[in-house]
């Protein structure tokens, strides 16, 4: 089945229907959905679909003429010479009827022929823009899309029509991968596996998540068992370090000199490579500069996240196959705990959402974390969630992911740590995995300014 990408689909399907020449640009992260994605809008519609590899430009030209040709033969021609003369057929074909034409994956043919991408500009700007093909670039590597593709001294620049950066499933979307799952089970899921479709195909809703984690995770011959290592191997050049630094980090290093200190050496050109894959993130705190000396790295992709803080202490047990032993001795116990920060990252999304439909007591232009000090009790104190606007709005929340209720006293310790912020008009907000007791659910009726809102509210 198709999930998601509803508005990447509806704007695809609206150029589509313009009848006139468009240029997309498409690209994401490594198993982000963005082929699916492609696949799905390409039903019942006229296209030719290549798919590049990490061939030379000869072959790939074969190839690329091969796609060509059966869908368009021609008496009079087995192949083209030229990337230029492919193109030129096909608009031949698209001057008076719609045409796609998806080149995937087209970092690789532009790495193998330097001068691809100008001659795509020569082609739109002298025959393309007077047909009706629609024209699809679709790449992983984010860098080059953003950098080469759509940057400033590209030479494609203002030749595109749309761009589309396509992200990681939030948790919403995530759900609908386990329709029969409970609340709980849905969150779990998305604690491991995270946003990325290809890792979510892989569970069944017809096993529990302890199930899928042995069969799909901890067992050795699993896809997902070395999808880090393999991940990291296909997409950089020193995968070795880039390893020991995620590992450094699900340690508990946070802080870049931390970091350059654990792995013994200056970790800045690793740690932004990663990032840019979107298996790190640099967070400050709300309210801070981007510069701000308390910013801090963190795994970003879940599968990375659970990997790193569960696997690699238990290879020795994995390696005899005792997946059982490491499930329940090495996994469980610490699950929960593991779960609570993913927990706040899901409250996050939820509040997001409904700021998108205006129905919080304001419009916030940032939210996130906080931290800092408080200088009464002479501490770091750490706030789960931190949403403010421009003037002097903040909505200041904190998330249970714990067996039992919340009580009054997590109330009063919320607007205890709201009191070292200097915001005028300041709301709450508290989220439970379990619900809240009488105590909060009567002061809560009393004081408008508090939102309560449990798992199952969140998924309603």
């Amino acid at each position: 089945m198709f999930y998601g990408r509803n508005s990447e689909i509806a704007a695809l399907n609206k150029m589509y229907s313009e009848d006139k020449f468009h240029c997309v640009i498409i690209y994401g992260r490594r198993r982000v959905g963005k082929t699916y994605m492609i696949t799905h809008f390409l039903q019942d519609k006229p296209n030719v679909y290549f798919a590049a590899e990490e061939y030379n430009h000869k072959i790939l030209l074969d190839k690329f003429s091969t796609q060509i040709l059966s869908k368009f033969p021609s008496q009079y021609i087995n192949g083209f010479d030229s990337f230029e003369k492919a193109i030129l057929y096909l608009s031949e074909h698209s001057k008076s009827q719609r045409l796609i034409l998806v080149i995937d994956e087209f970092q690789y043919w532009a790495y193998q022929n330097k001068g691809i991408i100008s001659t795509l500009q020569n082609l739109i700007d002298h025959y393309l823009k007077d047909t009706k093909m629609f024209l699809i670039l679709c790449g992983s590597y984010i860098s080059f899309m953003e950098n080469e593709i759509l940057g400033y001294k590209s030479p494609l620049y203002g030749r595109r029509t749309a761009q589309f950066k396509i992200e990681p499933f939030n948790f919403f979307d995530a759900a609908l991968f386990f329709p029969q799952y409970s609340p709980e089970e849905k969150f779990l899921a998305y604690s491991v596996l995270g946003g990325i479709p290809q890792y979510l195909r892989c569970f069944s809703q017809e096993k529990t998540i302890k199930e899928n984690i042995i069969d799909m995770i901890l067992n050795k011959n699993a896809f997902l068992h070395e999808e880090p290592y393999f991940l990291l191997k296909q997409e950089l050049k020193e995968p070795a370090i880039y390893f020991s630094l995620i590992e450094a980090i699900a340690k508990g290093a946070s802080k870049y000199n931390d970091i350059s200190t654990k792995i013994g050496l200056d970790c800045g050109f690793y740690l932004n490579s990663l990032i840019e894959l979107q298996i790190l993130q640099k967070e400050i705190p709300v309210g801070e500069k981007k510069n701000s000396r308390k910013s801090i790295y963190k795994i970003k992709d879940n599968l990375f996240k659970f990997w790193f803080r569960f696997l690699s202490d238990a290879k020795p047990l994995i390696e005899q196959e005792l997946y059982n032993e490491v499930y329940d001795n090495m996994i469980e116990p610490f699950l929960s705990q593991y779960a609570g920060s993913i927990f706040e990252e899901v409250c996050i999304q939820y509040l997001k959402k409904q700021n998108g439909k205006k129905i919080l007591p304001f419009t916030f232009f940032e939210i996130g974390r906080w931290w800092g000090t408080n200088k009464i009790k002479k501490f770091e104190e750490e706030i789960d969630i931190l949403a403010i606007d421009n003037k002097s709005n903040a909505l200041i929340g904190e998330c249970k992911w714990r067996n039992e209720k919340v009580d009054i006293g997590s109330v009063r310790n919320l607007i205890e740590k709201g009191s070292l912020l200097p915001y005028e008009n300041k709301y709450y907000v508290l989220f439970s995995k379990s619900g809240f007791t009488d105590a909060v659910t009567a002061f809560v009726k009393n004081h408008p300014e508090m939102l309560c809102f449990e798992l199952n509210q969140i998924l309603a």
